[in-house]
């Protein structure tokens, strides 16, 4: 870091580059593991930073470099309740950008009128349970090895 200002985007073809380049980290990493709402291919990147639709997929980025990766979808299909999905680079996890951008993708989805999101995450991250818990997040449901959290945001 420290070669621009850190800036979230949302994901435009112009961003593909970026966002492959964090899904090769993400992958390198093992992180498909944790983070798999969709594949983290190339062609996902392409559907991704072309989306026309109600979801909403941005970046934090330092210039065209993508640190991380958030996701609100399941307006596209209907759903009132959006589900997040967010994930950071390897080499840049530590230093809050998760916090940061959780908070941005909450206040995005107040903004299209959500009154509540939802996400998944497995039992044994515990890293992201703890940042989960500590932004609000209530986890009463199972779903296999994942655990169902809802955050009341309206």
């Amino acid at each position: 870091m420290g070669k621009g200002p850190l800036e979230i985007k949302h994901l435009t073809p112009g961003l593909r580059q970026g966002l492959e380049g964090l899904f090769s980290a993400l992958r390198s990493a093992g992180d498909e593991k944790w983070f798999h709402p969709h594949p983290l291919s190339r062609e996902d990147a392409v559907r991704i930073c072309n989306h026309r639709g109600e979801d909403l997929y941005y970046v934090l980025a330092e210039g065209d470099k993508a640190l991380a990766y958030g996701l609100l979808r399941g307006w596209d299909e209907g759903f009132p309740i959006p589900s997040l999905g967010i994930a950071v680079s390897p080499e840049f996890r530590g230093l809050g950008l998760g916090r940061a951008f959780m908070c941005f993708l909450h206040t995005a989805a107040r903004c299209k009128g959500a009154k509540a999101i939802r996400l998944k995450v497995h039992m044994d991250n515990e890293i992201a349970l703890q940042l989960y818990r500590s932004l609000g997040y209530k986890f009463v449901e199972q779903d296999q090895d994942q655990l169902v959290g809802h955050l009341v945001i309206g």
